[in-house]
């Protein structure tokens, strides 16, 4: 443990897994806190933010946790309040959140295009919007939106909602990073490849794996320069960079974490 975040207070949305094993918010609030800061966990399913609150408390960090839908305003704004309530600051926002429908323009309903469009991109507009005054009183701040190279490259499956407010988060956060950069506010966004994590089971089995998870895991592998996906941890570890003081300079940036995907032509 190298305390890369001692003393600071880390917001992480999204915080619990979907699934067995480990998400990219788990993974995240559980390596911020191994790193010395306090964990705000949020997640709109208390009980998954309760096993990301007990590993981290088993392992002697500090974590707090919130329950809460993040497209409602009133939430948000209740979130952010109970981190100020507990911990008396906030550091880091780490935006987590997001879902993925499989369908195209002409297949995707209305009622799933508002759904994906609020759950990835409201949700940080929210949070950013609560949030941002706490950081500006205080000096200082580090924001972490997690975006997706399905914003910058079609990846072989139509899911117009996901990839859409995916490349709608790289340029919401170069805006916030741009406004606030002489406020000491940075904000970067991660862009993720093909991860193996619990949320890609159940919206990608049919589109990979015509329902079988092992068939889809394997063709997702083999898109993979390095012939395997990802995990949360991945995901996690620059997360950890880009908030930390290391990144003291960084701001506005997209941080790809692909396997080198998105470097391949075709």
């Amino acid at each position: 443990m190298a305390e890369r975040l001692k003393g600071k207070t880390a917001i992480v949305t999204g915080a619990g897994s979907s699934g067995p094993g480990w998400g990219n918010g788990k993974a995240t609030a559980v390596l911020f806190a191994r790193e010395g800061a306090n964990i705000l966990a949020v997640d709109i399913n208390q009980n998954a933010a309760d096993e990301t609150q007990t590993i981290i408390e088993s392992e002697g960090g500090i974590c707090a946790t919130h329950r809460a839908d993040l497209v409602d305003a009133i939430q948000v704004k209740d979130l952010v309040q109970r981190c100020i309530d507990t911990y008396g600051q906030i550091d880091i926002l780490h935006n987590n959140v997001g879902i993925v429908e499989v369908g195209g323009p002409v297949e995707t309903s209305e009622e799933s295009w508002d759904r994906v469009c609020d759950v990835n991109l409201k949700s940080m507009f929210l949070t950013c919007k609560y949030v941002l005054p706490y950081m500006e009183s205080g000096g200082r701040g580090a924001i972490v939106n997690i975006s997706s190279i399905a914003g910058i490259r079609y990846l072989g499956v139509p899911y117009i909602g996901y990839s859409t407010t995916k490349g709608a988060i790289t340029n919401f956060t170069r805006s916030i990073a741009l406004q606030y950069a002489d406020k000491n506010i940075r904000a970067n966004a991660i862009l993720p490849g093909l991860m193996n994590t619990p949320m890609i089971i159940e919206p990608l089995k049919d589109a990979y794996g015509d329902g079988d998870v092992q068939k889809m895991i394997s063709v997702r592998d083999a898109q993979c320069p390095m012939n395997k996906m990802g995990d949360a941890w991945d995901v996690a570890y620059a997360a950890l960079f880009l908030a930390s003081d290391e990144a003291k300079y960084i701001t506005g940036a997209e941080l790809v974490v692909d396997g080198g995907l998105t470097c391949k032509s075709n």
